[in-house]
């Protein structure tokens, strides 16, 4: 038995073009919204300290505009990793803020310590 090739049936093109936009769609990168949320949240925040760690907030507030711009692009694997290291370096630099007031209150300290022997030490 052998049967004619116009009754078999025909794939239809438009299920077949559906289902690659499916794929297709499953596959790419989403943006990258909560991260670039969190990462301004970061450096605005850290921005407090931005006189403490002048080069800890450059480069957060670098990274987050350039995390800006690969979003604006649509590469959101880039603007995704860029947001990470913008908040990464935000919290880096509100430590080093924080390690550079506790370093001059230790000094402070220190000096009102040494102060105070030179005084009871004389006579």
């Amino acid at each position: 038995m052998h049967q004619d090739q116009s009754t078999l049936p025909r794939p239809l093109p438009w299920l077949a073009a559906l289902a690659m936009l499916g794929l297709v769609a499953c596959a790419s990168t989403p943006p990258p919204m909560s991260e670039l949320a969190v990462g301004k949240a970061a450096v605005e925040r850290a921005a407090g300290s931005a006189g403490e760690a002048p080069g800890e907030m450059a480069m957060a507030r670098d990274k987050l505009a350039r995390a800006n711009v690969a979003y604006a692009n649509k590469d959101y694997t880039l603007a995704r990793q860029l947001a990470e290291q913008a908040e990464a370096d935000a919290v880096l630099a509100e430590a080093q803020a924080r390690s550079n007031r506790s370093a001059k209150a230790l000094s402070e300290v220190q000096a009102g310590l040494r102060q105070l022997r030179s005084e009871a030490a004389r006579p």
